[in-house]
Parts: structure tokens; sequence; C-alpha cells
């Protein structure tokens, strides 16, 4: 009796994951926030944009979604991602479509931090080039106006939080970006490690980031911090800083050395002789193909 509940368990178990993963990969609508939907492109969208668009999608969407039209996305994939030229992407808002390149999802990764922010509208711009009924809303944001903005960073080591301070230099005065998101990232060997959540400024423009105490820095405790700024008014912004707040430490340079990712002269012992004795082998291989081939040919004169 005992046995047969556990496995009446087991299979509920079972059924309910299975059930929970089909209603999971059938689900591929996206929440996105109403003010996102909203957003539109400062670029506009024409055959130019669209090139440069073409060229951004080959390189970072083709393998997953395929060429457009041809239904030929990767089919493996659960859920399978959809044909960007189908009705059902076409019917989202170009900020719903930004918004899906900038968070990602499950296998789609985010692009915000890959892609610039016009290189992910010229990438929406291709994609709409395959509607022809799409009529483009131009945003009123002027891409130039982010050159106004300016952006101080501050390490209060008491309370081990970093302070981003974002205003703009207008005509008329030095103005505060209220509501302005920001993210924090600090630089690492092999990319950016984001520094707490994204955060919003306040009414003085100010956005606080907690920090991580142990986190190394070069021999003198510095660490180069990144900050992006995204606002409605400035468009997006980035700044470089170096701070002294990590924890000292020397470490050798990537190129210092041997190391897989590093020149022919300093590579692995093992992987020179590995490669070596390949090429070889390989070699020694080719010349006794052609040897027997030559002998087969001599004994067949014969």
């Amino acid at each position: 009796m005992l046995r047969k509940n556990i496995k009446l368990k087991v299979v509920f178990t079972v059924l309910l994951t299975a059930l929970f993963y089909l209603q999971s990969a059938a689900q591929q609508g996206w929440d996105v926030p109403a003010d996102k939907k909203v957003k539109n492109s400062y670029i506009k969208f024409d055959a130019a944009s669209a090139k440069e668009g073409e060229a951004i999608y080959t390189k970072n969407c083709l393998s997953c979604h395929g060429n457009p039209t041809k239904d030929n996305s990767m089919k493996s994939l659960k859920p399978v991602p959809p044909d960007l030229s189908g009705a059902k992407t076409q019917q989202l808002t170009d900020g719903e479509l930004f918004y899906i390149l900038n968070t990602g999802r499950g296998l789609m990764p985010s692009f915000s931090n890959v892609l610039s922010e016009s290189d992910r509208w010229k990438t929406i711009a291709y994609m709409r080039s395959f509607n022809s009924s799409y009529v483009q809303v131009l945003s009123k944001t002027d891409p130039t106006k982010s050159k106004l903005v300016k952006i101080n960073m501050d390490y209060d080591s008491l309370k081990s939080v970093v302070r981003v301070h974002v205003t703009a230099a207008e005509k008329n005065g030095v103005v505060v970006l209220k509501n302005a998101e920001v993210t924090l990232f600090a630089a690492r060997y092999f990319g950016r490690l984001q520094v707490d959540k994204t955060m919003r400024t306040d009414n003085n423009g100010m956005a606080t980031f907690g920090f991580n105490k142990t986190l190394p820095g070069d021999k003198q405790g510095y660490v180069n911090m990144i900050v992006k700024v995204n606002d409605d008014n400035y468009g997006e912004i980035e700044s470089q800083s170096k701070l002294k707040i990590g924890v000292p430490t020397d470490k050798p340079s990537l190129t210092e050395k041997r190391a897989i990712w590093n020149v022919l002269a300093k590579a692995p012992i093992w992987l020179i002789v590995l490669y070596t004795t390949g090429v070889l082998v390989f070699g020694a291989f080719l010349l006794f193909i052609l040897y027997s081939l030559f002998r087969i040919k001599k004994s067949g004169k014969n």
C-alpha cells in the first residue's frame, strides 16, 4: 500500500512538472511596463538604418531566430524563437521590442550591455523593414542632448555605498535628472559585473548602490566603475571612473603568464605539445595514405 502511494505521488509530481513546463513554454507573452510600451526611437527607420540593423541582427540574433520570413528559427529551443517578421512580433510596439531586447528572458540574453542604444534601435529598424504597413512615430528625444549630461560618482566607506549624481548643463542652468534609470558596473577581466540592482534617481538626481567591500581591485585597490544612465529626455549615457574602493590585489595581467588566451609565445606547454603532436600525427597519417595509394597503383600495374 505504501509503495502504491509513493508511486502515485511520483506520477502526480511528474505530470504536474510536465504541465508546468508546457504552460511555461506556451506563454511567450511579455509583461512590459506601460511607460516602456510607448517608448519610440529617435533614429529614423529607413533603408540605411535597416541595412545597419541587418548586420547587427545577423551577428546577434540570426542563430536563434533565423532569417526573417524563412521560418527557420532554432526549433530545438523551448519555447521556439519566433520569426521576427511574423504578425505576433510586428503587432508589438517599438517600445515593447526595445524592452525585450534590453531585458531578455530565459535563453534569450539581455542586449542592454552588449549593444549600444542606437544599435538596438537599428536592429528593430531591420525587423520593421518586413512590415509594409508599419508607420514609425519618432521620439522627441534629442540624442545630442546626451552631451549635456554629467555623471559624478563617490564612495561612502562607512555605509559601503556608491552614490551616483546625474545632472545636465542646460542653457538656463544646471538641472538634475529625476527618475532616470541608472545601472552600475565594475569592470572585470571578461566583462562587466553589475553592482546591486538597477536604480532610479531621486528628486535630487541621486542613485545609491550597495557595494561589496570584498571586490578585488588593482594593486592600489582601484576599481574601474562604469555607470549607464537612461533618461527619456537625454537618451543613454555612459561614464567610467576609477574609485579606490576594492581590495588591493596584486594579480598578473592576462598576458603575463602562460594561458590559453595568450599569444603563442606564452601559450601553455601542454597545449603547444598537444597541438604539435596532433599536426604531426595527422601529417603522418596523410603520408601513410599517399604511400598506400602509391603501392596499390604499383601493384595494379604489375
